[in-house]
């Protein structure tokens, strides 16, 4: 009989998850300013596993709607759905919001 095949948090997260060498975790990432109406777009930071989102929404783009602690919840669109993360914040990279119309709107 064969072994099963292991199915844990981390499976199939070879690639995804994998950093450069020389890429350090610092303090400023981790106490990043963050306020609620901020959009982040979600990649997880492999070297901390506290708060570690699923690997279904690494990457995907949303809304911070609140915070439960010190952790903020993100609003996401899952297809039709809304669905909220909560996150530890190193795992979250602050978006730039354009202005709708280009640089000359008004």
């Amino acid at each position: 009989m064969a072994n099963k095949k292991a199915k844990g948090k981390r499976s199939l997260t070879r690639s995804r998850y994998r950093r450069n060498v020389r890429d350090k975790t610092t303090v400023n990432e981790m106490i990043k300013p963050i306020k609620v109406d901020d959009v982040v777009q979600i990649n997880a930071n492999s070297s901390v596993h506290n708060g570690l989102p699923h690997r279904r929404v690494d990457g995907i783009t949303g809304k911070v709607i609140g915070f439960q602690g010190n952790c903020p919840i993100v609003q996401l669109k899952d297809g039709n759905k809304s669905k909220k993360i909560i996150t530890h914040r190193i795992h979250l990279k602050l978006l730039k919001q354009i202005a709708k119309g280009g640089k000359n709107a008004e």
